[in-house]
């Protein structure tokens, strides 16, 4: 026994030995093939040297290349991603033994080689991902044993599909055309190809009404093409079909219910069409289904509780509603989707709370229930989706505090809760989000000041807390994040300096697409292209809007000092917005800003001369330095006449209007270049003098101090007090104001020309001064105050208060006071 076991394994250790000592077979490449093959290598342009092994005669140590065993004849090439380019030589068509080449991904440019005819025993093409141009040669409809024909990816394809494609009929099972450029219809002969299984057409121009296939075809895909008319059946393909793809076409009319008759689908999208009505409520999916996409038409109605019952075994992986009219609250059953990775039911008319039992789903990546009319809390159960990745509820009616329980949210990485009504502080115990990279709180009732939870998201790309009501001074280690692209801290009540430290983030903002519309600079729109991995295999990705991206946004705060000069040697950024605050000294130079596209740092302080550098910014495309004390002169190089506009309200800047001196042809910037004299009985508003400050309940001696402007037509204030630092040396004339608003300040106006024609004027919730007395009010149609604790009219050294109607009643013709509590 033991004998026969040493024996065994004595023969099986022979066996092993002779295998490793038999020389490997060596196959010399064909003489005549590899001669075609060297000079096919001598036209393509190989930069790394992928092609170097083409030398020997082994055919095996040749790179791409396989031979067949007994005669050394070229079976196949394939070259896939070798970053090839150049021209296929015809001397590639003398392969007469060849039946498979595959370079795709490579940068080949040419027409399709027309001798790909002669390769009669080809059985499968793939020329996808390169830049070949033309139409298809129909010198290949003699390939009659072609099994897969692969050209898509090439842009410069085009022309109608030819119509002999119908002489494949026997053996083609696969059709790739996808992202080309073919035109008109699909060719009937098409519609008979009887072992057609696999048909990619995907983003053509292709038009006509849908087709109904007459083959069992696995997967459809027509998506981004002009196709029009009601959705077919497909019948021939009801057992068959895996994939259909008809997104982003022009198909109308309702959800056909025959298209729950697909028992082998998987994956169903038909989004960007304009399918429209209810879905049937008792429409059941095959219970394969995974993937199901009706985004971005105008189907409405309650989302049927039945589009959740599509298997008890998988379930859909991803359901996108997105982008339709369907109302109601969102139903409990898609909760029990427990594979769910991918939920997206924005841009609805979506209402009620969202289903307390979401934490079900312990597989969702992405929740995107943005733009709805939802309400209440976000449930405290959401934590048990701990593998969430974006958090996109922004847009909503929702209410209450920040769940301090987020922490569990670990990987979280897109954290959207913008225009809702939030409130409290941002809790510490977000310091465990340390995945996050996008956070956008802005348009909320957010309060307190920023602490350290923040400091714990080191990959942080975006971050908007805009107009909500946070204080405080900003902390130095805001801005010392390694990847961030923008911050959004505008229109809070943050207060102190701007922190002078070496800022650390590169602010490149790369877009997808962006609008800029002056005089905003937050008007930047970026597309963010996020990807996450759906299933085993599958990869999701899809479009994140951030609606308000721009570089630094510190505009209307409560901000004093001088700007940073470190703010400016930012070489990558390219969006700044400092407008609406107390800064003051003087602009730093800007030759390092070479990126810069958009600047406004109006209605402040600052003074000096305008940096001469401006003109070197050739990106710039909107500048604002309106309303601040800048002196000296501004050319034309500098940008006066590139931006006309930006230096309104400034008395001691000297527009040059031509070259040459700037004694007579100057142009007084504080008047602005919109304000004329003929223009004095103008009924409409024509310029903003905008003011934003703090509200301070302090009596004591509150100044005004603004520059002179005959016919502004709108004073305003909002949400200030104009106290404290003084703006500007310089006296108010108000002798047209249209409108005078003075909303939630503590203001003292000193008026050296009297109050004439304020129409429409309000002093809402005010401690307001004005002096010196006597003065006229003249025509003052209406006048608004706040309630009388709040209201001081001071004449001279005196004041009044409390008995308003002996106060007004040498102004003349006052036809409305109204007095607001």
């Amino acid at each position: 026994m033991f004998m026969g076991h040493c024996l065994w394994h004595l023969f099986t250790l022979l066996c092993v030995i002779l295998v490793y000592a038999t020389p490997s077979l060596s196959i010399d490449v064909h003489r005549q093939d590899k001669t075609s093959l060297t000079s096919f290598k001598q036209w393509v342009q190989d930069p790394n040297r992928s092609l170097s092994s083409w030398g020997g005669s082994n055919c095996t140590s040749w790179s791409g290349i396989t031979c067949d065993n007994t005669t050394g004849r070229v079976l196949s090439i394939n070259l896939t991603r070798m970053n090839l380019s150049g021209q296929i030589h015809p001397s590639l068509c003398h392969l007469s033994s060849l039946n498979k080449i595959a370079l795709s991904h490579n940068n080949f440019t040419s027409p399709l080689p027309e001798c790909f005819g002669n390769l009669l025993n080809l059985r499968a093409i793939d020329l996808s991902h390169n830049r070949f141009h033309g139409d298809i040669p129909d010198s290949f409809m003699s390939l009659r044993h072609l099994i897969e024909l692969v050209l898509s990816g090439n842009a410069g394809l085009g022309g109608p599909l030819p119509a002999w494609i119908g002489n494949f009929s026997t053996n083609l099972e696969s059709l790739h055309l996808g992202f080309c450029s073919f035109t008109g219809g699909i060719p009937q002969s098409l519609l008979y190809l009887k072992s057609l299984k696999y048909l990619d057409l995907e983003n053509n121009l292709l038009s006509g009404n849908l087709v109904d296939f007459q083959q069992p075809l696995v997967l459809l895909n027509l998506a981004s093409n002009q196709f029009a008319g009601t959705l077919p059946c497909f019948a021939a393909s009801l057992h068959s079909l895996t994939v259909l793809n008809l997104s982003n076409n022009s198909i109308v009319g309702a959800l056909p219910a025959c298209i729950a008759s697909f028992q082998a689908l998987t994956h169903l999208n038909l989004s960007g069409n304009h399918l429209k009505y209810r879905i049937y409520p008792r429409l059941v999916f095959s219970e394969k289904l995974l993937v199901l996409d009706l985004s971005n038409n105008a189907l409405s109605g309650p989302i049927p509780s039945k589009i959740a019952e599509t298997t008890e075994k998988l379930g859909l992986v991803l359901l996108d509603l997105s982008h339709n009219q369907f109302f109601g609250e969102i139903p409990v059953k898609i909760t029990e989707l427990k594979s769910l990775q991918a939920l997206f039911l924005s841009h609805n008319l979506l209402s009620g709370e969202i289903p307390a039992r979401i934490g079900n789903l312990t597989y969702l990546q992405v929740i995107d229930l943005s733009h709805n009319s939802l309400s209440g809390t976000i449930p405290f159960s959401i934590v048990g989706c701990f593998q969430l990745y974006a958090l996109i509820l922004n847009n909503n009616n929702l209410s209450g505090v920040i769940q301090p329980e987020f922490d569990a949210l670990d990987i979280l990485r897109i954290l959207d809760i913008s225009n809702n009504r939030f409130s409290g502080a941002i809790p510490l115990t977000l310091a465990g989000c340390k995945s996050l990279e996008i956070v956008d709180f802005s348009s909320n009732e957010l309060s307190g000041s920023l602490n350290d939870a923040i400091t714990k998201w080191s990959n942080l790309r975006y971050l908007s807390l805009a107009q909500n009501q946070f204080s405080g001074t900003l902390p130095s280690w805001l801005f010392t994040f390694d990847a961030i692209e923008a911050m959004d801290f505008s229109h809070n009540k943050f207060s102190g300096f701007i922190p002078d430290i070496n800022f650390k983030g590169s602010l490149i903002l790369n877009p997808g697409n962006d609008t800029v519309k002056e005089p905003l600079v937050a008007a930047r729109k970026v597309q963010l292209r996020v990807s996450a991995v759906v299933s085993d295999s599958n990869q999701l990705s899809f479009t994140y809007d951030l609606s308000s991206m721009v570089g630094i946004d510190l505009s209307s705060n409560l901000l004093h000092g001088e700007i940073p000069k470190g703010l400016f040697g930012l070489a990558g950024l390219e969006y700044l917005n400092l407008s609406c605050n107390f800064l003051h000294g003087q602009l730093p130079g800007l030759q390092k800003m070479q990126s810069l596209k958009a600047l406004d740092l109006s209605h402040n302080s600052l003074s000096g001369h305008i940096p001469g550098n401006i003109s070197s910014l050739q990106d710039l495309s909107i500048l604002n330095l309106s309303y601040n004390c800048f002196s000296g002169y501004v050319t034309r190089k500098q940008g006066y006449g590139r931006f006309p506009g930006a230096f309104a309200g400034n008395p001691d800047l000297c527009m040059e209007a031509s070259s040459g001196e700037c004694d007579d042809g100057r142009t007084q910037s504080a008047q602005g270049s919109s304000f004329r004299e003929d223009r004095m009985d103008d009924p409409i508003s024509v310029g903003i003098f905008f003011i934003s400050a703090f509200v301070s309940f302090d009596f004591g001696v509150v100044v005004l101090f603004c520059s002179a402007r005959a016919r502004n037509y709108i004073l305003q204030t909002m949400e200030g007090i104009l106290s404290g630092h003084q703006l500007q040396e310089c006296s108010l004339m108000i002798t047209e104001q249209t409108c005078l608003r003075i909303t939630g300040s503590n203001v003292m106006i000193p008026v050296t020309k009297g109050l004439k024609n304020t129409h429409n004027s309000d002093f809402i919730y005010n401690r307001v001064k004005i002096s010196p007395a006597p003065f006229s009010m003249e025509k003052n149609r209406r006048l608004e105050t706040s309630p009388q604790p709040l209201f001081i009219i001071q004449w001279g050294e005196g004041s009044a208060a409390g008995n308003k109607s002996d106060m007004w009643s040498s102004y003349g013709e006052i036809l409305t006071l109204r007095i607001k509590l």
